[in-house]
Parts: C-alpha cells; structure tokens; sequence
C-alpha cells in the first residue's frame, strides 16, 4: 500500500544509516524529527481511513520546539506522498530557504522529479506593462540616481521570473519598485499587450505542473478568501495543506476574511487614471474622466479630514456616534465613486483597457458599503487614521467558521506547525481560534537543546516595581544596564512598545560603552547583520524582532524583555473578541489574552538558543511571573532553564561562561525549581 511505503521511506530517509545522515552535512539523527516525520507520513498517507472523514480533511497540528529540523520533517513525507501539496510559511526568507537550501537537496537525493516552485504575491514581481509605461513618460527623470534604473534593465534582461529577491541591492521601500510592481487592483488581466511575456501569467501555468507550493500566509489565505467569494482563484487546486509558523494564521486569515477601504485606495486609482488619460490621445471624454476622478479625490480627501487627527486604529461606532451627517458623507462618497464608472464603462466602449477601472471602482463600493455601517453581529467594524490616510475595515470576530466551512472540507489533510502551539502543554488554544476538534491529531515535541545546563532564566526580586508602577521603567533600565555590564553587551532587548525601546536608549546612550543598534534605524537585515558582525553589540527592538531572530553564537548570549507581552486590550478586533469570549460564558483573560502572551513570550524567549553549542541568559523584567497567580501558566510554558532572583547569580553564571567553552554546559549552581 502507498501509507505503509510512505512510512518505511520515511524511517530510512531519518535513521542514523539514512539519506540525510549520509548525505547532509553536521546532520544528527533526532527522535524528535524522526516522530513528527512519521506523524507527516500518517497524515498524508491514503487509506481505508480517509473515508471515515466526510465532512473535513486529516489534521495533525505539531508543536516542534527550536533544534527539532521542522521544516525536513514535513518536507520528506510531503514529498513521498506525491500529492499536489501547498506549503504556506510565515516568511519570505522561509520561503526563500526552502526553495534554495532544502528542495535542490531532496530533488538531488530523494527524489529527482520532484517539481517544486515558490510563489509570491503579486507586489514580489515586476510587471512588464507598467514597467514600459514608466520609460514611456517622464517619470525615470523623477529618480535622483540612473543607477537603480541601469541595473534593473540589466537584470530585466537575464530574469525568468521577474521577482524582486532577485534584487539584493533594491531597498525595502523602494518608491522605483512600487512604480513597476505587479499590484492587483492595476493588472489589466486579458487586455495587457504584454500578456504572453507576463512574468506572472508564466508563473501561474509553471504553478499547474508543479506538485509541490511554497507560499506565504499572506499569498494562502487571499487566494483561499477570492475562493470563498466566488472570483478566480491564484492558486491552483491542492490536495493538502502545510502550514508552517502556523500561530500566525487566526491574524493572517482575519485581514482577508474581512473587508477594507481606504482613502489611499482612491487616491491611488486616481493617480492611475491620470496617467493613463496622459497616455492617451486628448479627448472630451478623457478630460471628462479626469475630471471626475479628481472629483472622487477631492471628495475622498474631505473624508479624511472628519475623523479625528489621533493615530491608531478606534471602533467604528465611536464615528457615528460623533459624526451627524455620517450618512450623507458615505452616500456622497459612494455618488462620486458610481459616476465615475459610469464614465468608465463609455470609455471601455471604445477601449476594453478601462475595464480595469471599472473593477477597481466596483470594489472600492463594495468595500465602502461593507466596512461603513455596523452591518453583522459577526464583524467588528472599525477605523485606522494614520498619517496621511484612514482605512475603515470590518473583521470577523472569528475565523473558526470560515475555515471550516471554506478549508477543512476541501482537502485531504492539513497540518499545522510552528516552535509555539501551546500554552500550559496544551492544544486548547490553537483548536479553539481555528475551528478544530477532537478529531484532530497531535504532536508536542520538546527542543533538544540543553536548557537546564546551558542557560539561565533571571527574574527580578520581589521588591522589583510591577509594571503598573509609575518607578517600573527606570527600574528596569537600571538593572538592564547591570546585567549588560556583566554580559559584555551580546544581548537582545525585546521590548512591548516602542516608547519604552526608545526611553533605554536615552538610558543607555550616554553611558553604555557597547554599541547600541535602535530598530527602525536601519533596514531589519542590515541590523541583524551589523548585530550578528559585532560581538558585543546590543540590539533594541520590538514587534517583529520577537520572532524570526536567528543569531547563533556568542553574538547573542543575552535577551532581556522588559515585560509579559499583553496585548492592548483597546484594540477594536481584541476588544471584540474578548466579548465575545465573555458573553459565551468565558473569561477573555484566561481563555484568550494569556494564551496570545504565552505564544508571544515564548517566541521571544526562543531568540537565545539558536544551536546546540549556544548558552546564555534569559532575563524577564517582570515580578507578576511570581507575583500574580496566572504567573505559573507563563512559567509552566517556557523552556526548562534554572530561574534565579539574584542578580549576583546572573554575574556568577556570566563569570562561569568565560571559563568553558562554548560546548562545555555552563550548570547553573542555584536554580529555583517551580
């Protein structure tokens, strides 16, 4: 049978005589990666059992702690399995790895056919029309440098995928970059001269032959949403589904479960209209155009101008509550949007390229009418203003319905993985955010990494300020400059918000004899690099830097977090959310806002170990870990690493890390057990 062929293959392919102990180099057999390769390969097998499921597909959800060697794991049975797989990750630079590290090795040893391809969103790729468009105006001339220009033609003329990874010396924000890409709500799909050419129309057909997808969540689930509306698909049909970094998904899938308008949405339709009328012969009708879409701006930018000028994202209700001829300020809004499609459908008359438009129109009113009045129960509606823009977008309050109704039903199998499933050793979480039940399978499978004899967890005194404390934050400032005294800097600072990053670094500027590396002052990778690069550096940083982080070595022998990472619970989706935990019967801060900071506390606290040689200090600034009850089910769900209060303890363990190397285990000498 394939099931049992599917298993034998992958035990050899993992024994300490298999492929990869033979083969990959520095590779060590774990139990760990050979248990959840065999939880993969009894997921994706196809046997008698698979009918027993009528009304949803296999699921195995996998927690697999840093070291395991994840993403082989479900790669060699996925794989084996010769189904039409899809393998969403959470990142690029996943992507990026397992299409240039991992697939040319398995096509290489395993299995020479295999036709593997990555695919992106549209904005990852350049788009032949517009970018002979741009040179067909005066707009290069708005680029201070020929350079980037030069190079891009350059590579124009080699690439086969038009993808901007390809660019390494592009910068993230490249304003060149967003004049050429690929962007959606801008495709003039059948219509586009450059149609037979288009790097992603090649992409798409390469997508159908190949049996095995990398994508992002992103890229996953605004396909899986087109789906479950009834427009095309960007996907091709699949048969199962991998879900890598799969604590990710209950905020991926919200975004594209829901709805959202924007002022920037209009503005950019209009800037696009504009250049086409400038691409076209003058006319009583192109100029009719313009004239209406500039009335659209005009009319978008006075809506702007009614909500308050206070950043951040606020519920929808507080808008209407202040806002009399709210009402009228929508219907005027939508006027001015169904004239100028109007227009556009005369224009398509003579010309099929404004259909282009006319879809872009007929979703900005869809959209409008969707996220403007408090329509459903099972939407949160709110508002965003940020600098130069409002969004007003309407999220479902939860996703667990949608997936079971729009994924679940529709494969053979799903499977979720990440380093952060649980919370308290326990699945709950996770199956109750994503509509699982008991019928899914589990996997919980432990680090390698030798916690007790190579780290130490330090958390203040009980006398240290709780985070309620007006004394809290130079409290805090204070003993982080003790501890990185006694690491020689090596550290990374995880901080829960940006005004608290910024005030250590007024802290420690003036007197800290390390560099200091501030996110936001550099790109991401430039930092990383300069961090990983300088020894004694030390990084601050918030949101993203919690996870993703991947810095072995000395480098990184420190991370310091300065408080249990709470969401703020005014957020409108958090808000909506925790109600509705409430008027079911449940406690929102034990069912949902703890577990959300356990995963986000342990995606931090994974930062240190990176390998097996690695040793360092895990430091939390925050006494509620003891302090407050619910401090245990924080504590019950990290690593295993001896927990001192004494910040003499943390200079012993540093002065013992300078007399053994970087393989002796340092061992901790008075660990405080829970």
């Amino acid at each position: 049978m394939i099931s049992i062929d599917i298993l034998n293959q992958t035990k050899k392919i993992f024994s300490p005589a298999g492929i990869l102990a033979r083969k990959l180099a520095d590779y060590e057999s774990r139990p760990g990666q050979l248990a959840m390769a065999e939880g993969l390969a009894s997921i994706l097998q196809e046997d008698d059992r698979c009918d027993d499921i009528t009304d949803m597909g296999r699921t195995l959800a996998v927690e697999a702690e840093t070291g395991i060697g994840k993403t082989l794991a479900y790669l060699v049975p996925a794989v084996l399995s010769r189904q039409k797989i899809i393998v969403s990750t959470g990142t690029l630079n996943l992507q990026d790895q397992i299409l240039n590290k991992e697939i040319p090795f398995i096509r290489k040893y395993i299995d020479p056919e295999l036709s593997a391809l990555c695919v992106k969103g549209r904005q990852n790729y350049l788009c032949l029309y517009r970018w002979k468009q741009f040179f067909s105006t005066s707009r290069p001339s708005l680029f201070n440098t020929g350079r980037e220009l030069d190079e891009m033609r350059d590579w124009l003329r080699e690439s086969r995928t038009g993808d901007r990874a390809e660019l390494d010396w592009l910068e993230d924000n490249s304003p060149l970059w967003r004049e050429v890409s690929a962007t959606s709500s801008q495709c003039l799909g059948g219509n586009c001269p450059e149609g037979e050419a288009c790097f992603l129309n090649r992409l798409r057909k390469k997508a159908v032959r190949s049996r095995l997808l990398i994508v992002n969540h992103h890229l996953f689930f605004s396909d899986l949403a087109l789906r479950r509306f009834g427009f095309a698909e960007v996907l091709p049909r699949y048969e199962s589904v991998i879900f890598d970094e799969a604590h990710h998904l209950e905020n991926v899938a919200t975004r594209y479960f829901g709805s959202s308008f924007s002022h920037y949405q209009v503005i950019d339709l209009v800037k696009d209209l504009d250049k086409m009328a400038a691409d076209r012969i003058p006319s009583k009708k192109i100029d009719k155009t313009v004239q209406l879409a500039r009335s659209l701006a005009f009319q978008a930018d006075h809506f702007v101008k009614i909500f308050p000028g206070e950043m951040g994202r606020f519920p929808l209700a507080e808008m209407l509550e202040k806002t009399a001829d709210w009402k009228k300020e929508i219907k005027d809004l939508k006027e001015r949007i169904i004239a100028l499609g109007r227009q556009l459908e005369v224009m398509a008359h003579a010309d099929e390229i404004w259909n282009v438009f006319i879809r872009r129109c007929d979703e900005l009113l869809v959209n409008l009418s969707a996220t403007a009045e408090e329509g459903s129960s099972s939407y949160v509606y709110w508002f965003e203003r940020r600098r130069k823009t409002v969004a007003l977008t309407a999220s479902p309050i939860e996703i667990a319905t949608d997936l079971q109704e729009s994924l679940y039903p529709q494969v053979k199998s799903v499977i979720f993985t990440s380093a952060t499933l649980t919370t308290g050793s326990k699945f709950t979480y996770l199956f109750d955010r994503l509509g699982l039940d008991s019928r899914t399978e589990t996997l919980t499978l432990p680090t390698p990494f030798d916690y007790k004899n190579r780290t130490l967890l330090y958390i203040p005194e009980n006398r240290f300020p709780l985070p309620a404390s007006p004394a809290f934050f130079r409290a805090v400032q204070e003993r982080t400059a003790e501890i990185l005294q006694l690491s020689k800097g090596r550290a990374l600072l995880l901080f829960t918000s940006i005004r608290a990053m910024e005030q250590m670094r007024d802290f420690l500027e003036d007197q800290f004899p390390y560099p200091l590396l501030v996110q936001g002052s550099a790109p991401r990778a430039a930092l990383l690099e300069k961090f990983q690069q300088d020894t004694h550096s030390v990084l601050l940083a918030v949101a993203s830097f919690w996870e993703g982080v991947n810095v072995p070595g000395e480098t990184l022998s420190c991370v310091i977090i300065d408080k249990l990472p709470f969401e703020v619970p005014s957020d409108p989706v958090i808000m909506a959310r925790m109600n509705k935990i409430k008027e079911e019967g449940g406690n929102p801060f034990f069912d949902f806002q703890i577990p959300r900071a356990i995963l986000s506390l342990r995606q931090g606290v994974g930062r240190l170990m990176r390998c097996a040689t690695d040793q360092g200090l895990l430091a939390i600034m925050d006494v509620r870990l003891f302090a407050k009850q619910y401090g245990r089910l924080f504590l019950k769900s990290l690593p295993e690493s001896p927990i001192v209060r004494d910040i003499d303890e943390v200079a012993k363990f540093f002065d013992m890390e300078g007399k053994y190397s970087a393989s002796t285990p340092v061992r901790p000498n008075h660990p405080t057990h829970i």
